[in-house]
């Protein structure tokens, strides 16, 4: 019920600033009219709410370069299976985080372009990714999303303890929630316990 009103009013809603403003200009402004005040964007977030959602975008895009590997690279069913899996769930929160940083007023670019941080799969992990094959490439693939997994995880309960956003709050510990039994389907993984 709530979604159908949200969509009816954000149908609605255009038109009649529309109609309204026809109307306006139609009539012409009045003599003593004030000067309109331009659009405000909207304030940026809390520094920890928006330092955690410019973290985990980059975190989360990178993981996804390396479970694509994994689609073609990795042996055996089971691994790439979970990769696909996982890889799915990493897009569906990169969707969810980008409208959080749409909505917090964040610019999309990447402000740790660069940066070797735990947890962040590096352009240098690509490029020993793409060059690795059979075990190896199991092996690297593992490590490198244990250690995503695992410090995503960590700087989420951060989040969730020290920001300030309730939506962000929410999203962190959503994404805690989830790290939990992501890491729990990896450790069942053949030769993948850790």
């Amino acid at each position: 019920m709530k979604a159908a009103r949200r969509t009816a009013v954000s149908l609605l809603l255009p038109s009649a600033l529309l109609l309204a403003g026809l109307t306006a200009c139609s009539a012409g402004p009045s003599p003593d009219a004030a000067p309109r005040p331009t659009a405000v964007p909207a304030p940026s977030a809390d520094p920890t709410d928006s330092a955690w959602v410019q973290l985990m975008i980059p975190m989360d895009e990178q993981a996804v370069a390396l479970l694509d590997l994994a689609e073609r690279k990795a042996t055996g069913h089971r691994l790439r299976s979970w990769a696909a899996r996982l890889r799915t769930a990493q897009e569906t929160e990169l969707t969810a985080l980008r409208g959080l940083r749409d909505r917090m007023g964040l610019p999309d670019t990447d402000v740790h372009e660069g940066h070797e941080m735990p947890g962040m799969v590096t352009a240098r992990d690509l490029e020993r990714a793409r060059t690795a094959e059979g075990a190896p490439f199991d092996r690297l693939l593992v490590e490198e999303i244990r250690d995503h997994l695992r410090q995503s995880a960590q700087v989420s309960r951060s989040e969730a303890t020290a920001g300030a956003g309730a939506e962000v709050k929410e999203r962190a510990r959503t994404t805690v929630a989830a790290r939990s039994g992501q890491l729990a389907d990896l450790d069942e993984l053949p030769g993948a316990g850790g």
